[in-house]
């Protein structure tokens, strides 16, 4: 371990924490180590990590001196946020600030900040195209991350800026996958008209991230967009059909539609979706699908990802 240089990884059993905490230890020639940081070091994603070769620690987003106790001593962390585990914007923004000032008080010398737009510097509050959510934010969960970078900005952080896409696993965990209606026929629903939504495998989100902490001193201060790939809704459901050897049929719902549908953020993913709809050139041109792959030529297409993970997504 002690050769090697100490990646602390943050949300080390989520998604994108994961994936890079996967794509260090299976990376065995990398050069890098890797140091989990979790809440609880006994649960079972936890142990799969340490059986894995992971140095598995406890820490707190909340408390910056457990953040500065497991960020002393690594070259460099890997700094993401879990909004939909709280859903509050200012908790969120706590969280980054929390780890900004852990990463400074360790000294690092590389940090990704997991980060999204503040989407208030194209939709300001003014703007009635989209309704103003909490009193001061369009996408609270794009906001607060957006906002947040300037605290690594301002500490003198040697950051990297990832921006990130909506991930595939959705399909599978967050409830967006194809329902059937009615007529017991598959429909997928987006509010994103024939516009393309930039998306991505949480996977190649780590592998990415290794991919950039490789790269070292060219990505610092940088910020850097990725996706697998950009596709329209009537593109992904062509490619679920496919998939699932079953008629799915893309159903583009208004904004105003989406926001309505009652689930716990469905006004901040309407706004969202409508974000990504109403600026899909800023949106798609900061993600380039050929960045990604020159940061991992691994990276998965939607039809690859889909031939692996078909079976996973919940049709009831």
């Amino acid at each position: 371990m002690a050769e090697k240089k100490i990646i602390a990884v943050v949300g080390a059993t989520g998604a994108q924490g994961g994936g890079l905490v996967r794509a260090i230890l299976s990376d065995k020639s990398g050069g890098f180590a890797v140091r989990a940081l979790t809440r609880d070091v006994n649960s079972d994603k936890a142990k799969e990590l340490a059986k894995l070769g992971a140095e598995v620690v406890a820490a707190d987003v909340h408390d910056v001196e457990s953040l500065k106790r497991t960020f002393t001593g690594a070259y460099g962390a890997f700094c993401v946020t879990f909004f939909w585990a709280h859903m509050s914007p200012e908790k969120e923004f706590a969280e980054a600030t929390a780890m900004a000032q852990a990463a400074k008080h360790a000294g690092l010398k590389h940090v990704i900040w997991s980060t999204l737009e503040d989407t208030r510097q194209w939709v300001p509050l003014s703007d009635n195209r989209m309704p103003t959510l909490m009193g001061k934010y369009k996408v609270p969960h794009f906001d607060s991350k957006g906002e947040a970078n300037k605290v690594f900005t301002e500490l003198g952080l040697p950051t990297t800026f990832l921006l990130t896409s909506f991930y595939w696993e959705n399909l599978i965990h967050f409830g967006m996958g194809p329902k059937k209606g009615l007529d017991g026929k598959l429909v997928f629903t987006l509010p994103m008209g024939d516009k393309k939504l930039p998306s991505i495998a949480a996977e190649d989100i780590g592998k990415c991230a290794l991919g950039i902490l490789k790269k070292g001193q060219e990505f610092i201060g940088k910020t850097v967009g990725i996706a697998g790939e950009h596709l329209t809704g009537a593109q992904m459901a062509a490619a679920l059909t496919k998939a699932l050897g079953q008629a799915v049929r893309y159903n583009a719902v208004s904004p105003e539609v989406y926001r309505s549908f009652g689930f716990p953020g469905a006004e901040d993913l309407g706004n969202m979706f409508q974000f990504k709809r109403d600026f899909e050139q800023v949106f798609c041109g900061s993600r380039n699908p050929a960045v990604a792959r020159a940061l991992t030529p691994s990276l998965q297409t939607f039809d690859a990802w889909l031939a692996h993970n078909k079976s996973r997504i919940p049709l009831d």
